[in-house]
C-alpha cells in the first residue's frame, strides 16, 4: 500500500504527542495540538464538501496555512496552495484551472478571496478559519465558520478520513502562454522523495528545521514533511525573521537550514556572514537556483560543523532529484563557471543526457537532462499538449520501458559522474529560486494597450545567476511607466521586469524572425537600463 504524505506526521503524533511540532513567532504547538487543529479543519471540510478531491489553502505563514495542508490531506483531498500575496488574476486562474471543491481561507483574507471568487468560473465552498487565543498562556487554536453566512459551525473531529493514494498536492508553475501549468504530485512521488532524503539526512526528534519557502513553492514540502516525519520541530520564520535569517538561526537553535542560495549573497553583501557565526547548524541545504562557489564556501566557513549541500530538481521531479555535497578540498575544482555541481541523481532514478534528437550524447558532452523513476510526475493537470512536449519513452537493456521527463536543463557529466549545470535549452529561467517562463511575462506585456511586440530577457544576460528581468516593447503610443504598473497587477513580484525599453522597431534576422541576440546586445549597450526599476522610453 502506498504511504500517504501525512502518515509520517500521524506516526510522530502517536509516538510523541507532547513534542514540539511547529514554532511560529512566539507560539509553539505540540504534535497533539497541531493534530487536533488539523482534524478540526478536516471535519469542517467534510461538513461543507462531503468528499473533497482538491482543496485550496488561502493562507500564508500562519497556523491556518500549516494545519490547512494537514486538514486537506486528512479529509482525503489534495491540497493546492493559494498564496494571498500573489496577483489576484493569477489566483483566479489557479482556482479555475484546479476546479477546487473547497477552499480553506484565513479569516483576515476573506474579503480578498470574495473579490477573486466573484471573477471565477468555479464556485468552491469556502471554510473560514482563524486562530483564536483562548487563554493568555496557551497557543491559538483554529475556529471555523462557513463563509456563506459567517456564523460559527460545528467542527466535527474527523478521525476516519482516508485519502486517495492518488494526488497529494498540485502546484502551479509559470506557463509559456501566460496560463499557469498545474503539476500534480502523487503520494507515491513524494513518498519516494522523502524516503531517499530520510536515509541521507537522518533527521531526529532533536532537530529544529527551518521553514523559509512560501507554501506555493514546492521546496516547502521538504520543510514540513521531513521535519514531521522525523518528529522534529518545524520552525516557520516570520517575514521579519527572513530579513535577518542568521539571527533567527541562532535565536531559535535551528539545526537544519534549507533556502534558496540567494540568501547567502544578501548576507554577504550586508557583511553578516562571518566565519563561525552559525554554530548550531548540522545541515545546510540550498536549492532553487545555481549555487555560486564563493557563496558555498562562505556559508561553510560560517557553519563549520554543518554539511553543506546543493540540491537540484524541477517541481515535476518532486522537489529535488540530484545533490552535491560541498567538500572544501575537492568541490572548487568541480565547479564550472563558478557554479557548484548539481551532483548525482538520486538512487532509484534513471537519467539520460540527450541531444536535440533525444539521443544520448557522448560522455562529457553537453545535453539536456532527462529523468525517469518513481519521483517523476504523471503529467500536467489536464494539459495533454504540455505532456507531449515534456515526455518521451525509451527502452532499457533490461527490457523495461521508461518514461523520461525532459527538464529543459543543459548539463554535462564530469569524470566520476557528477553533473554540472550549463544553462537552459529554452526561455525558462530562475529568479530568486522561482522558475519563470519568459513567455508568460511577454504575454502580460503584449496584453497592454499599444504593445504589439514584447521580449523579456534574464539579466544580466551572460551571468550564471539571473538577478532580474528586463524587457523591450514596441507598438504605438506606449507609456512605459504605465505598462510596468499594469503588469505589476498581473505578474508575481519576481516576474515584473526591473526595466522596460520602449523601441520603435524590433530587430529582425534575414529570414524575418525576431533577432533576440541583436536586441539583447542593444539593451546591453544601454547602460542606463541596468538601473533597477527604471523605465526607459525612446
Amino acid at each position: 500500500m502506498t504511504a500517504l504524505l501525512h502518515h509520517g506526521f500521524m506516526a510522530s503524533a502517536a509516538r510523541a504527542p507532547h513534542a514540539t511540532a511547529l514554532q511560529l513567532g512566539a507560539d509553539s504547538w505540540s504534535y497533539a495540538q497541531l493534530d487536533a487543529n488539523a482534524h478540526r479543519i478536516a471535519g469542517g471540510l467534510q461538513a461543507i464538501a462531503a468528499a473533497p478531491a482538491r482543496v485550496g489553502i488561502f493562507a500564508r505563514r500562519s497556523l491556518v496555512s500549516y494545519t490547512g495542508v494537514l486538514g486537506a490531506l486528512f479529509a482525503g483531498a489534495a491540497f493546492v496552495p493559494l498564496n494571498p500575496a500573489l496577483p489576484a488574476a493569477r489566483l483566479q486562474s489557479v482556482i479555475d484551472l484546479a476546479q477546487l471543491d473547497a477552499i480553506v481561507c484565513e479569516q483576515r483574507h476573506l474579503p480578498l478571496l470574495r473579490t477573486i471568487l466573484a471573477q471565477c468560473q468555479a464556485s468552491p465552498r469556502v471554510l473560514v478559519a482563524q486562530a483564536v487565543r483562548e487563554a493568555p498562556d496557551a497557543p491559538p487554536t483554529v475556529q471555523l465558520s462557513a463563509s456563506e453566512n459567517g456564523s460559527a459551525m460545528p467542527a466535527p473531529d474527523s478521525r476516519t478520513a482516508t485519502a486517495s493514494p492518488g494526488i497529494a498536492y498540485i502546484l502551479f508553475t509559470s506557463g509559456s502562454t501566460g496560463t499557469p501549468k498545474g503539476v500534480p504530485v502523487s503520494h507515491a512521488n513524494v513518498a519516494a522523495f522523502l524516503a531517499s532524503n530520510a536515509a541521507r539526512y537522518r533527521l531526529s526528534p532533536g532537530d529544529v528545521v527551518s521553514q523559509t519557502f512560501e507554501q506555493s513553492f514546492d521546496l516547502s514540502v521538504f520543510d514540513l514533511f521531513m521535519a514531521w516525519n522525523a518528529g522534529a520541530a518545524l520552525c516557520a520564520l516570520a517575514a521579519t525573521e527572513l530579513l535577518s535569517p542568521l539571527s533567527a538561526i541562532r535565536a531559535r537553535g535551528i539545526t537544519v537550514w534549507f533556502s534558496v542560495p540567494s540568501v547567502i549573497a544578501v548576507q554577504i553583501r550586508l557583511g553578516l556572514l562571518q566565519p563561525g557565526s552559525l554554530p548550531s547548524l548540522r545541515l545546510s541545504l540550498f536549492c532553487g537556483e545555481p549555487l555560486v562557489r564563493a557563496h558555498a564556501q562562505a556559508w561553510q566557513d560560517a557553519a563549520p560543523a554543518s554539511i553543506v549541500e546543493n540540491l537540484y530538481g524541477p517541481t515535476e521531479l518532486t522537489i529535488a532529484c540530484a545533490v552535491h555535497r560541498w567538500n572544501p578540498r575537492t568541490s572548487p575544482q568541480q565547479c564550472r563557471n563558478e557554479i557548484v555541481p548539481i551532483g548525482r541523481i538520486y538512487d532509484g532514478l534513471r537519467h539520460l543526457v540527450v541531444d536535440e534528437h533525444l539521443q544520448p550524447v557522448p560522455p562529457g558532452a553537453e545535453g539536456e537532462l532527462c529523468v525517469a523513476g518513481p519521483q517523476t510526475f504523471a503529467g500536467y493537470w489536464r494539459n495533454p499538449e504540455a505532456d507531449a512536449a515534456a515526455f518521451f519513452t525509451r527502452g532499457t537493456a533490461e527490457g523495461e520501458t521508461l518514461r523520461f521527463y525532459r527538464t529543459g536543463d543543459v548539463v554535462r557529466a564530469l569524470d566520476g559522474g557528477e553533473l554540472v549545470f550549463v544553462g537552459r535549452r529554452d526561455h525558462q529561467i530562475k529568479v530568486r529560486g522561482h522558475r519563470i517562463e519568459l513567455g508568460e511575462i511577454e504575454a502580460a506585456l503584449r496584453a497592454q494597450p499599444g504593445v504589439v511586440e514584447a521580449v523579456a530577457f534574464a539579466w544580466p544576460p551572460h551571468a550564471s545567476v539571473t538577478e532580474d528581468i528586463v524587457a523591450a516593447v514596441s507598438g504605438e503610443g506606449i507609456d512605459g511607466q504605465a505598462v510596468r504598473g499594469q503588469v505589476q497587477g498581473l505578474l508575481q513580484p519576481h516576474m515584473v521586469p526591473a526595466a522596460i525599453k520602449v523601441i520603435q522597431t524590433m530587430p529582425r534576422s534575414g529570414t524575418g524572425k525576431l533577432d533576440r541576440r541583436a536586441l539583447r546586445d542593444a539593451l546591453l549597450s544601454d547602460h542606463g537600463l541596468l538601473a533597477k526599476g527604471e523605465v526607459h522610453a525612446g
